[in-house]
Order: structure tokens, then sequence, then C-alpha cells
């Protein structure tokens, strides 16, 4: 199995930095995404955003020849949905949009659920669960601790509410490439899988499912859809491991860390 890199202090910083950028975006896309508008116009303001106001690159646009920005994931679409002039989001719907961004070589990815107009108590139970079950991944970061206590600690949260975790789909490291080792399943045992040390960087990005697990691809061969057709949520940070802990790269202006 390749190594797992680890983070100069330089590294870091550049990274940390687009973190921050990335959260801008975000910032940016809050007044804009609303009933009605469609999910390429999300893309487009991204793309012109992250390029034109922020000075640097979609990390997700060519990548495995992805022609977009980011992934806009509504409803039952559990990841990697598509972008399209013809998607109007609907007073009802969730939506996870997924942005990567690269800025003096580095990289930071995340992504945030959205409401849109009049959500179900449902629907809003499945997001605020998928979210805190993301933050207990995220406290389970520190040197010496294992890739099986972060899956550990989401499952064992989002399935005492009684929603399941998606197990095809995991986090992953991420620096100079977007993928790097190691794969950070949702799932797990633990103290098994690797020890973490400083300087390790990865997503933890739980895709978390209102009824079962299993999902599909559809025949556009990006969508990734739930089998039952029942909801779909998902948030993703990009943490750097500390001496002592842990550091979100990319948190929001919005969040804290929970107590």
């Amino acid at each position: 199995m390749p190594s797992i890199l680890i983070k100069t202090a330089d590294e870091l910083a550049r990274q940390r930095h687009a973190g921050e950028l990335l959260a801008s975006v975000f910032a940016m896309l809050d007044e804009f995404i609303q009933p009605g508008v469609t999910t390429m116009e999300i893309n487009d303001r991204a793309e012109a955003f992250i390029v034109n106001e922020l000075h640097s690159r979609p990390a997700s646009k060519g990548q495995y020849d992805y022609p977009y920005v980011l992934n806009t994931s509504v409803n039952e679409v559990v990841c990697h949905g598509i972008p399209k002039v013809s998607e109007h989001l609907k007073s009802g719907a969730i939506v996870n949009v997924d942005i990567t961004l690269e800025k003096d070589g580095m990289i930071a990815d995340s992504s945030k659920m959205y409401l849109i107009g009049d959500v179900s108590p449902l629907a809003r139970r499945l997001v605020k669960a998928t979210y805190e079950g993301m933050w207990k991944g995220i406290k389970a970061v520190k040197p010496g601790a294992t890739l099986g206590d972060i899956g550990h600690a989401i499952q064992s949260y989002v399935e005492s509410h009684g929603y399941s975790v998606v197990r095809e789909y995991c986090g992953h490291g991420i620096g100079k490439e977007m993928h790097e080792e190691p794969q950070v399943l949702h799932y797990g045992k633990p103290g098994e899988g690797p020890v973490l040390q400083e300087g390790m960087v990865f997503t933890i990005e739980p895709m978390i499912n209102q009824g079962d697990s299993r999902t599909k691809t559809k025949k556009d061969g990006w969508t990734v859809v739930t089998r039952d057709k029942k909801l779909s949520a998902q948030w993703e940070h990009t943490v750097a491991v500390t001496a002592d802990g842990f550091e979100v790269l990319t948190l929001r202006g919005e969040e804290s860390v929970p107590a």
C-alpha cells in the first residue's frame, strides 16, 4: 500500500490558505442558492468566483475528464451529481454542493448541504444527523488514533439515529493531488487501520442514507443514487492532524467546532 504523505509546515500553510479560499466560495453561494436556480448556474457562478476573484484553480475540472467545477447532488443523489442547465432547484429539496480548490499547488475539498425553501422535518433531521456524524469523526482525529476510530465514531452515531452509512465511497488523503492515501472509511472498528500522525491531511465526508445503504450509478457514469430512492445527505471537510488533535482547514465562517 502506498505510504501516507506527511505535509511540511509550508505545504500545510498553503493548504490552509486554499481551505480558507474554499470557505469563501460557500459564503458567496449561500446568497445565490435558492429555489429556481439551476445546478448549472451554481457551477458557473462558483467557477467565475474561483478563477476571477480568488485567482485559483477549480481542481475538479478535468479530473478524470470531469468537465465541471463541482458536484450538485439533489435529494436521492448520494454523490457525483452532474450540474445541469435543466435542473432547477425546487422548494423542499436538499442538495449537496461539493467543491475543490487548488491554490499555490495545494488542494482543499469541502461540501455543504443546502436546504431549499420549505424542507420537511424528516429531511432536516437527516441533514442534521449527517453533519453531527461528520463532526463525531473529525473529533476522533489525533495522533495515535486510527482511521477505524474515525469510521466507528461516524457509524455508531448515525446508525443510532436510524440511518445507514454508504460504503462504496469514502474520504481520502489530499494535498498536491486531490486523491492521495489513505482511504478514509466512514464505518469501522476502533483501533483498526493506519495510525494517525501529525501532518497527515485527509477529507472526512460521510454519505448517509435515510433508508438502505446500497447505491447504484446512473447511465451517465457519474451520478450515484440510493437504490431505494430515499434521501441521502453528505457533509465534507478537509482535516489536518496536529500535534494534539486536529485542524479543520475548510471551516466556514458560520461554523465552530462542537463542544
